[in-house]
């Protein structure tokens, strides 16, 4: 029996552990039912090692395979929610105030899950299965709490490998590619300092808001006209904020936002610009600004044989027709990236059901393609693990 159809005849008990996981979502660093729950799964299914609090929340599973082979093959799923207010009304909605899994993270967790049960239960393999499930991906550096924990010194791998749905299907298809696959990003935090005043005496006070508009319209200008335009970079101011009453002018405002870029001469550059105009503003104004640009994900890389092999996999599982090869690299980002800059690997989009997208307060993930991602990830296993490779 192929993976597939294995992992599928336990479709009810891991719909039944994802929708759990979706009613009762966590922040990062806050997954402690989550990864609870991932513990207690892993060691009643028979996986031979169980490690918690790596990284804070995160958990390692190991599961040895029958076969004398000695290499190391790491899975990674994501296990954080967002902070945003669900906006469905599924029988299984968030239960917590003001967070929602809107980016199918209960999914992934679910997914290498029915993968652990299938390695255990079925041991036909080489070598070891590194099972990892990560806290905090979205953009609280989970990843980089792992690797700074020793994850890869306690836990040796020698791939590693992971997915994310694709809302939009289309459905049970897995597409990747080799090389940079999606961007780098940084965020930003500017804090404007101005003067205070009464709303009607606005010659009295220096006012943020007013400062605040023209950086607004100023940072615009970094990506069409100081990047190279051959040169893809995203620059999104996401947050404004300033004020509480109607007439008075306040001392404070505040912008943050995002950069996407996957060259890190455009990468400095826009940080360095960021920097020039809130100086070059703050002077225009009388105004203090400071501009605080962190680096948050690297540019994700996939490697040529891990990427070539992965496909392989895939259309094995599904069938050429279900795989396909990503023709443009994605501007969004994933942590996963600082994972595979210490160990070559592959990341794929598996496609569910369309819908709403990604980080949207409607967004539902697709529970029919919990085997095809669990049985992907075993497959990568045991064909991976195999000695001589």
């Amino acid at each position: 029996m192929s993976p597939l159809d294995r992992i599928a005849a336990d479709l009810d008990e891991l719909t039944a552990i994802r929708r759990d996981l979706h009613a009762h979502p966590e922040i990062g660093f806050q997954e402690v039912r989550t990864s609870g729950i991932v513990a207690e799964r892993l060691a009643a299914w028979g996986v031979d090692e169980v490690h918690r609090g790596i990284g804070g929340t995160g958990v390692v599973g190991i599961v040895k395979g029958r076969g004398t082979g000695g290499r190391r093959i790491g899975l990674r799923a994501d296990m954080d929610a967002l902070p945003i207010e669900e906006a469905t009304n599924l029988p299984h909605r968030s239960t917590v105030p003001g967070t929602m899994h809107a980016c199918g993270h209960d999914g992934h967790t679910t997914m290498l899950l029915g993968a652990a049960k299938y390695l255990a239960e079925t041991r036909d393999f080489d070598g070891t299965a590194v099972l990892i499930f990560q806290p905090a991906e979205e953009g609280l550096g989970g990843a980089r709490a792992m690797l700074a924990d020793g994850l890869f010194e306690r836990f040796p791998c020698d791939e590693v490998y992971g997915l994310h749905n694709n809302p939009g299907g289309p459905v049970g298809r897995l597409s990747l590619r080799p090389g940079p696959a999606m961007a780098a990003a940084d965020f930003f935090d500017i804090r404007i300092v101005g003067r205070g005043a009464h709303g009607a005496q606005p010659n009295r006070g220096i006012d943020p808001v007013v400062v605040q508009a023209a950086l607004v319209q100023a940072l615009q200008t970094i990506v069409s006209r100081n990047a190279d335009p051959l040169k893809s970079a995203v620059l999104s101011i996401t947050q404004v904020h300033a004020g509480a009453a109607y007439n008075v002018i306040p001392e404070e405002a505040h912008l943050a936002g995002t950069i996407r870029t996957f060259d890190d001469d455009v990468r400095a550059l826009v940080a360095t610009r960021i920097r020039e105009i809130c100086a070059g503003v703050a002077a225009a104004f009388g105004a203090e600004i400071t501009a605080d640009v962190r680096n948050v994900f690297s540019v994700l890389r996939n490697s040529e044989a891990q990427t070539a092999a992965a496909t392989e996999i895939a259309a094995e599982l599904f069938g050429p027709e279900h795989v396909g090869a990503d023709p443009e690299p994605k501007m969004g980002s994933e942590d996963f990236a600082d994972m595979l800059l210490r160990v070559p690997g592959a990341y794929a989009w598996l496609g569910q059901k369309s819908g709403a997208a990604l980080h949207n307060a409607a967004y539902d993930f697709d529970d029919a393609i919990i085997p095809h991602g669990a049985a992907y990830l075993a497959r990568l296993v045991e064909r991976r693990s195999a000695a001589g490779l």
